[in-house]
């Protein structure tokens, strides 16, 4: 798939005294609001808005403290969700589709259940009701990566050790020429301690369609977890990949399948309300 989008723009807004980066796909189709996970960022989506195209223009942020975006004092909740408010009102967008992916999807429907009435449609990938329960952080591990830059991609990837062969391809040249991750380790631990907790008022707090995508083959979302979800949140469609966590990016095919049927169905549910 060729993913190339001469019609992407990156562009950029100010909320609170910190710079929120975004990328738009562009075309004409609907617009779709997506948010990344932890470590990502919005250019992540360049497969699936190409995927997605013409129907559906995407657009991706940036959350604070990932890609082109600036870090934030916290990383809580309401932080977040300010953020994706902030995005809605700069686009000028009453109501839209809304996408995510692991920390973005538990983002997108804390957003729905909050301002039900500007989200059309909610996409949830691999984001649970309930996380973390037990205390522990899975990405504790963040810890040990570094946090500064290098003067060459070759020296940071150097600099990652044994984390080189699954962060390599995320290494990225900064606008001040050095090179380093797209998100500082420390953030990202805070970040996931912060996104844990008991969702389910959240989850079921929405009423739009919804589609929740489980990866069936190493996902974090178990499948029990997702089966209570889709019973207890009536509209809500269960699709279960052959994949791991990452769906958008190791089974670009069937998630981008996924979502277009679902918004496609989404869209007349919509229409003949």
């Amino acid at each position: 798939m060729n993913t190339a989008n001469t019609n992407a723009k990156r562009s950029a807004f100010t909320v609170g005294g910190r710079t929120l980066s975004y990328v738009d796909f562009g075309g004409p189709g609907r617009p779709l609001l997506a948010l990344h996970g932890h470590m990502s960022e919005g250019r992540s989506y360049a497969d699936l808005a190409a995927r997605l195209a013409p129907d559906w223009r995407v657009i991706a942020l940036d959350q604070r403290g990932h890609g082109d975006s600036d870090r934030a004092a916290d990383y809580s909740r309401e932080g977040y969700l300010a953020d994706v408010e902030a995005l809605f009102d700069h686009l000028e967008l009453d109501r839209a589709a809304l996408l995510g992916h692991s920390l973005g999807a538990i983002n997108a429907y804390q957003f729905a259940a909050r301002h039900p009435e500007r989200v059309t449609a909610l996409v949830n990938g691999e984001g649970c009701a309930e996380l973390g329960l037990d205390g522990s952080n899975p990405l504790a591990f963040v810890l040990n990566l570094p946090e500064g830059t290098a003067p060459s991609r070759e020296a940071f990837v150097a600099q990652l050790g044994p984390f080189a062969p699954y962060l390599e391809s995320a290494v990225r040249e900064r606008p001040d020429g050095a090179w380093g991750l797209p998100f500082h380790p420390r953030d990202i631990y805070e970040s996931e301690e912060q996104v844990h907790g008991d969702h389910w008022a959240d989850w079921t707090g929405s009423t739009c369609p919804a589609l929740l995508v489980r990866g069936a083959e190493g996902g974090v979302l178990s499948a029990e977890q997702a089966a209570r979800m889709a019973a207890r949140r009536p509209g809500t469609r269960l699709v279960e990949l052959r994949t791991d966590h990452f769906l958008y990016a190791n089974d670009p095919v069937g998630f981008a399948d996924a979502v277009r049927d679902f918004l496609a169905s989404a869209q007349s549910v919509t229409h003949s309300r």
